[in-house]
């Protein structure tokens, strides 16, 4: 096995709960912009003064007084000390509202998708064991109603929509504030947090326990080493779901570090408010970013411009590489990278909003190629990795020196080991205590000298981890050959045509894929060959399409031994979706669903071998 040394941890009190964080901001810098909230367009949380234009600044004092009024109402509702209470919504202000007001008495945030399907909501309330339940809108209502008769627990639900947070706030009245003070007294590191239930890739989501002092030891190391990035005056808009422990870090930082914080619960509408609001920094899941190089891409297409994209993206990428070498990028490439930025670069980072100069990516590995593009054209992207049983952080690359390509280095107070398997394994304040009932699958999470096994298979280049593939995705062939699907997935979904790629051949003979189109390149695709209402389904057999992803499988295979390879591959009809329950919020493939689901065609690419 191999240690790592890490930085010595950031000093952190294991008494205070997250909520005190609230109180200190509002009694040192109270008139500090904490939120900007769009303008109200439902019964939700109240303005707390007239809204001029289309956004109404919140305050640390005012997010103060929300929490505490919001906190006498749940006092009011009879919410102790340690009840889970869920949380079914988009992202929104009073996502985070009541996240901290919960957290300011002792209650158990326990975050749900408000994509989860009515058997997955079912079974958390049923295994969390939730006292109240917090959702947005009619249809959440609806879902819980009938859910109710077998949910002996669960005595109340508040949705946000209908305005029954306001009540809730109205039935508080009676309630001190000494008491809500009371109770924060009450909370320490060691209390439960919140109980996050895993998005599951395979089999049935585990309730993951973090304690507050787990989430303020993950933030504290995070702000130690992301301090040009989250600090006061810094902003970001927040689309990705508050249910997902990436985005739930950078909520809790940003209250930390008093930066300014806007949740965006449309996603359709986020290029819109990047441009309106302009944040500083943004952070994404890796998904995202290759659907914003995707589209950028073919929008140059559809203006006869592609070549010019091409070639401005080839700059990119040679000048951020020539960075991390001695003498950096010579005259010529500078030259280049001057004239493409004035072409191209400065209209990408535009649609971010003009300010944002850095972006944070999280949930899974990114890849060079992306990196590269964007540091080359004025967006570095610092990769970090992690777990929601880690809370999440485990590793960043700082914004002082990165190593596109890998996931960057431990943050102070986390020892990483890489096993003999290729296994990487955790130890630290932020690795969390185990699973909600469920002793079983929290004693094999764990090594008997108390290392947390992560799953992810990494290696090490000098200090910095890269992550190499997950352990329980390897591909063994009939052959013994081991492959890492990772990589070579990711290969294939750089060419414009190409979605999603899933790898198989367990147990086969060779590895196979299984390949979706884009629909945004389909569109353009077919117009181009006269087949404008023409479907996947329809073509996927045909000659020229196959021949286009044919290149896409050769340029990856390009990358590996020839018993690694991709020997055929199958393209289907449809592309994966979330409400298909083939993709996590997260937008990562859930292998298992796929395989099973296109079961046909899996086999189908074994036939006749």
């Amino acid at each position: 096995m191999q240690d790592v040394a890490t930085a010595t941890a950031p000093a952190v009190s294991g008494t205070l709960g997250l909520a005190e964080q609230v109180w200190i901001n509002a009694r040192e810098d109270p008139a500090a912009v904490q939120f900007v909230r769009p303008a109200p367009g439902s019964r939700g949380w109240p303005a707390r003064r007239p809204v001029h234009g289309s956004a109404l600044p919140v305050t640390c004092e005012q997010f103060r007084d929300d929490v505490l009024v919001l906190a006498r109402g749940f006092l009011a509702a009879g919410v102790a000390h340690g009840d889970r209470i869920a949380l079914l919504s988009r992202t929104r202000y009073e996502w985070t509202l009541v996240d901290y007001a919960l957290w300011a008495i002792g209650a158990v945030t326990v975050p749900i998708y408000d994509t989860a399907s009515r058997d997955q909501v079912g079974w958390i309330l049923a295994d969390a064991g939730a006292t109240g339940c917090v959702v947005e809108q009619p249809g959440h209502a609806e879902m819980l109603a009938g859910l109710r008769p077998d949910l002996p627990a669960l005595r109340q639900v508040w949705q946000i929509d209908a305005g029954d947070l306001i009540a809730l706030a109205g039935c508080g009245r009676g309630v001190d504030d000494h008491q809500v003070d009371a109770r924060r007294a009450r909370v320490t590191g060691a209390d439960m947090a919140t109980i996050v239930y895993t998005s599951g890739t395979t089999g049935r989501p585990k309730g993951c326990v973090l304690t507050h002092r787990n989430i303020h030891c993950d933030v504290t190391a995070a702000i130690d080493v992301l301090s040009p990035v989250l600090h006061p005056g810094a902003s970001t808009v927040l689309f990705l779901p508050l249910a997902h422990a990436f985005a739930r870090l950078i909520q809790v930082g940003m209250v930390q570090t008093r930066a300014t914080l806007l949740h965006s619960a449309d996603v359709t509408g986020v290029t819109e408010q990047l441009r309106t609001y302009r944040p500083t920094f943004i952070l994404a899941v890796p998904r995202v970013f290759e659907k914003m190089y995707n589209r950028a891409r073919d929008k140059a297409a559809d203006r006869h411009r592609g070549r010019l994209f091409n070639l401005a993206a080839q700059v990119a990428v040679r000048h951020s590489r020539a960075r991390d070498t001695p003498g950096g990028p010579g005259l010529p490439l500078r030259l280049a990278h001057a004239v493409c930025d004035l072409l191209a670069y400065r209209k990408i980072r535009a649609a971010l909003g003009g300010r944002c100069r850095t972006a944070i990516v999280g949930g899974a590995p990114l890849g060079e190629r992306l990196g590269h593009f964007y540091r080359g054209v004025g967006v570095t992207v610092l990769e970090g990795y992690g777990l929601t049983e880690t809370s999440p952080a485990l590793t960043v690359n700082p914004p002082s020196v990165q190593r596109i390509g890998t996931v960057g280095r431990p943050l102070p107070g986390v020892e990483l080991r890489i096993n003999d398997d290729g296994e990487i394994l955790a130890r630290g304040d932020v690795v969390f205590p185990g699973y909600w009932n469920n002793p079983d699958a929290t004693g094999a999470a764990f090594t008997a000298d108390g290392w947390f096994h992560t799953g992810d298979l990494g290696s090490w280049d000098d200090g910095w981890l890269r992550i190499t593939g997950r352990k329980k995705e390897i591909i063994i062939t009939a052959g013994g050959k081991n492959v890492v699907p990772a990589p070579m997935e990711e290969a294939v979904r750089a060419h414009p045509l190409v979605s999603q790629c899933l790898v198989v051949g367990d147990g086969r003979p060779y590895a196979a894929a299984l390949v979706t189109i884009d629909p945004w390149a389909w569109a353009r695709w077919r117009a181009a060959r006269h087949r404008p209402d023409a479907s996947v389904a329809e073509l996927r057999d045909s000659p020229e399409l196959r021949q286009e992803v044919q290149a896409a499988i050769d340029r990856a295979n390009e990358t590996v031994s020839t018993a690694e390879q991709i020997k055929t591959f199958r393209i289907l009809p449809e592309d994966f979706t979330e409400e298909a329950g083939e993709l996590t919020p997260t937008l990562k493939i859930k292998r298992d669903v796929v395989i099973e689901r296109y079961a046909a065609d899996v086999e189908a690419l074994y036939q006749g071998h």
